[in-house]
Formats: structure tokens, C-alpha cells, sequence
């Protein structure tokens, strides 16, 4: 709890200097309620009810629990930039005293639609999380809601709160731009941005630079996975002048990678690189980046129901993002590798101990 009050305690509160319930302790509380499965605000309040008595070993609670609409009202108002803020806090204090490893090798760049936080009438378009995704540690490293629906944005201003270096940046070709490729380079990492047809200038010159180049090294894996057999090659070639020609920081190199699964038609994708990675690092790249879909969003929807969550209102879907990419952090860092995170956090709930064991991993 006192790591936890170090990085969460200045977080300015809200609500009016007459508030009956401490800021932290509800955060707390809140976290607890999501490492057990809690999915809202009337599962945190359920939650303190049921385990008021264990939460007064570690809590004042000076006017008991507080009820759905506090918590429901607390995070409608607290400042999303803030408690993300204290969330990277945390997840660098967390780290030093779990001895996890600072971030290297892939940090993945992707959005989630939050796809029922919508205001009345707006079903078409839904907030949107931009999480970047640590593939060697499999934790969130950071996340931030896209104003306005603007992902692209959004994700800029996260790799700029970040410490890149020994890290390759991974994307899709919604962030494959001038200023993403100049803010990774200033924080001290390398990229691998997805390139496609909506930069028609730059695509037609990487396959160019390709073609030129027909003897350029290549690599290839076979698998077989979901029943369906998955043939990858790929090729990487210099283009130097590429970074000159378009003005594009630090680009050094362009790769392409075919993917043959069965009798399906070949899917041929483009890359551009800082560095020219050997083709073999450049394939477990690009399937490192795939690891934010199953690692965190496909896991967020399964064990938290993030599609299905209804807090809409102002900061509420932002702050509860990041609440639920705590508690799985927090689950996938226990040691206990053999027990699936969706049991993890049943078991939390059921075994009291369980849960005091998963609290002290956050020292």
C-alpha cells in the first residue's frame, strides 16, 4: 500500500474539499476489485462490500466503502493524464521491485475501440485506447485515450513519454509518418513501421529499391498453427537515399514479407526500418507486434469484457482503461506461470490469500 500511496498519492482529487472518502484508498480498492474480475463501478462497490473486513487490515475506511456512484463519479472526474501519469510511475516502481527487465526489444503501437463507451447516438464512433505494448515482458508499458477519435495523434504523444532506447518500435501504416519515425529516433529507439497505399510516393520507391536489389538476403520459417500451415519469407534491402529523398528521419532500409498460408493467395507486406535488421530479426519482429492483439486486447476483452463495458461519461472510459491494464500487468507478473490470467483473477476472488500474494508482487 505505501508503494502504491507513492505514485497514486498526487493525483489531484476532483471532488470538493468536503469528499468523505480518501482518493487513494478508493483507487486502491479499485485495483483490488479488478485483480478479482470487476468489471465497473458496481462490481467495486460490490466487491468492498463483500471483503470490507480484509480491506480493513491495510485501509482506514474512516466512512466504510463507498458506494457505485462515488466510484462511478470519481472516475467521470479525475484527470486521465494524471493518473496515467501515475500508472507509468507505478509500472517503474513495480518493475524495479519484481526485477523485471526495462523495455527492449519490441514496443508495439496499436488502438482498441472501447466499443460500447459512446455517448447516446454515437455508436459509429467509439473511443479508441492507444496502448504501447512491451512483446518481451508482455505488460502495457503506457496507454492514452485518442482525442476526438485521432489515433494517430494520440500515439505520437505516447512514444514521447517513453524511454526507447534497445527498444524497435512496431506499427501499422495509420503511424508510419515523418514526425512518428523523428520522435522514436529522439527517444533513443529503432522502427519497424507497416507501409501501405495511403503513402503511394513512399511505397512505390521501397519496392523499387527492392526489385533493385534481387540478390539481397533473405529468410524464411514454416509453422503450422489453428490447423492452417504458414509459409514467411522475408527480404530486406539498404535505402539510404530513401531518408533524403522523402525526408524521412533516420530511415535506412526497406523490407518485404510473404506470408503463403495453404492454398490462400500470398500476402505480400512492406516495411520501412531504421536500421537494416537481418531478415531473420525482421521475422521475429513483425510477429512480436502481433502480440499486443492476443496479449493484451483479445485478453482485455476475454477476462475484463472491455467491449462490453458501458462507462461512457467524460474521463470514465479512459481512467477504467487504464485501471484494467493495471490489474493485468500486476496478474501476468505473479509467478505462477502455469495458471491462465482469466483463473488468476477467479482465483483472487475466491482465495483471499491468493489475492495478498498478487498485492505483494507490487512491492
Amino acid at each position: 500500500m505505501d508503494r502504491f500511496h507513492e505514485c497514486f498519492g498526487d493525483i489531484p482529487d476532483p471532488r470538493a474539499d468536503n469528499a468523505q472518502h480518501d482518493l487513494v484508498e478508493m483507487l486502491f480498492i479499485a485495483l483490488l476489485a479488478s485483480l478479482c474480475g470487476a468489471r465497473g463501478c458496481s462490481d467495486m462497490a460490490e466487491f468492498g462490500a463483500a471483503k470490507e473486513a480484509l480491506l480493513r487490515q491495510m485501509l482506514t475506511l474512516r466512512h466504510g466503502v463507498p458506494s457505485h456512484d462515488t466510484f462511478s463519479r470519481v472516475f467521470r472526474l479525475l484527470d486521465p493524464v494524471a493518473f496515467e501519469t501515475a500508472f507509468r510511475r507505478f509500472m517503474a516502481a513495480f518493475a524495479e521491485g519484481a526485477r523485471i527487465a526495462r523495455p527492449r526489444g519490441v514496443v508495439a503501437l496499436d488502438g482498441k475501440a472501447l466499443r460500447h463507451a459512446y455517448e447516446r447516438g454515437a455508436s459509429h464512433m467509439p473511443q479508441v485506447m492507444v496502448s504501447a505494448w512491451g512483446a518481451a515482458t508482455r505488460m502495457t508499458l503506457a496507454s492514452m485515450l485518442a482525442a476526438d477519435g485521432n489515433e494517430a495523434a494520440a500515439a505520437l504523444r505516447l512514444v514521447e513519454l517513453l524511454q526507447l532506447k534497445g527498444c524497435v518500435v512496431t506499427a501499422d501504416a495509420l503511424h508510419c509518418h515523418r514526425a512518428m519515425a523523428k520522435a522514436v529516433r529522439e527517444r533513443g529507439g529503432d522502427y519497424a513501421f507497416a507501409l501501405k497505399a495511403n503513402q503511394p510516393a513512399l511505397l512505390r520507391d521501397a519496392e523499387a529499391a527492392l526489385a533493385a536489389e534481387p540478390t539481397a538476403a533473405t529468410a524464411q520459417t514454416a509453422g503450422r498453427a489453428h490447423d492452417r500451415d504458414e509459409v514467411r519469407i522475408a527480404t530486406v534491402s539498404a535505402a539510404p537515399h530513401m531518408a533524403v529523398a522523402h525526408d524521412f528521419p533516420g530511415l535506412a532500409a526497406v523490407a518485404r514479407v510473404e506470408s503463403r498460408r495453404g492454398d490462400e493467395p500470398t500476402v505480400v507486406r512492406t516495411y520501412l526500418l531504421s536500421r537494416r535488421f537481418a531478415p531473420a530479426r525482421l521475422l521475429d519482429i513483425v510477429r512480436a507486434h502481433w502480440d499486443i492483439e492476443n496479449g493484451l486486447h483479445w485478453t482485455l476483452d476475454v477476462s475484463l469484457d472491455e467491449d462490453g463495458a458501458r462507462n461512457r461519461k467524460d474521463n470514465g472510459p479512459a481512467n477504467l482503461d487504464v485501471l484494467r491494464r493495471l490489474a493485468l500487468n500486476i496478474a501476468r507478473a505473479h509467478p505462477d506461470a502455469r495458471t491462465s490470467l482469466r483463473r488468476k483473477l477467479l482465483r483472487a476472488g475466491w482465495d483471499d490469500a491468493f489475492l495478498f500474494d498478487l498485492i505483494r508482487h507490487m512491492r
